[in-house]
């Protein structure tokens, strides 16, 4: 992604009640950053951040959060944000790697990964965020019956991840590997740019959903960090 111009200033403009400055604190209490929200809904990788505030538009009763790397992507999310005036919507500057320690065991209602790096090297594979490891952290920090939802254009990747939730023993609850095409689109479900780029030139868009809880403890679960 090209460098912003202004970047500094315009952060400071828009990151002030946005943007959870030490994230680690709000662990186990997300929710009483807006008291209003019955659930959490996570995105990982918000990108440009059109998915996560169409969603936070639409369930005004759900407290969402936008996890980025990437400052110049994270930056237009928050603005975009800002421009519709979302209260609901909370920003967090990080890895996914680390999301153990940003978030308590099963505090996570659902959990978004979407168009995510395919990283096709197999000596790469650990880096992708559906990767087994991934998957372990994931099921730490979602409820028992909290989904995690996954959508790309990389057919590849989309065999990979599925083959991987099945390794976890996690429940498939959804599989289609033309999800414009499925009988249950579009639902509640909302187009990324990604998505909706790559919708628009004919490519297919693979989605999955589907639920890790497996008796992992709250106790067990504080052992997994780190392991991605």
């Amino acid at each position: 992604m090209r460098k912003k111009k202004n970047l500094k200033s315009r952060w400071a403009t828009v990151s002030s009640g946005r943007l959870a400055e030490d994230p680690a604190q709000y662990r186990g209490r997300w929710l009483s950053l807006y008291p209003p929200a019955k659930a959490l809904f996570v995105e990982l990788g918000c990108g440009k951040g059109r998915f996560l505030c169409e969603w936070a538009g639409r369930r005004p009763d759900i407290l969402f959060v936008g996890l980025e790397r990437t400052p110049e992507a994270l930056l237009m999310t928050m603005e975009k944000a800002a421009a519709r005036g979302l209260h609901n919507i909370r920003f967090i500057s990080g890895d996914a790697a680390a999301i153990c320690d940003l978030f308590a065991p099963g505090e996570i209602d659902r959990l978004f990964v979407n168009f995510c790096d395919p990283w096709p090297s197999n000596k790469r594979a650990k880096r992708r965020l559906t990767h087994r490891n991934f998957l372990r952290l994931y099921r730490v920090v979602l409820r028992p019956e909290g989904e995690l939802h996954f959508k790309t254009d990389n057919r590849p990747l989309f065999d990979f991840s599925v083959s991987e939730v099945e390794a976890v023993g996690a429940q498939l609850l959804r599989h289609s590997v033309n999800w414009h095409d499925d009988p249950d689109y579009p639902g509640e479900d909302v187009m990324t740019e990604y998505e909706e780029k790559f919708s628009s030139q004919g490519v297919p868009i693979c989605r999955c959903v589907c639920r890790l809880a497996d008796g992992t403890t709250p106790e067990d679960s504080e052992n997994t960090a780190g392991t991605a």
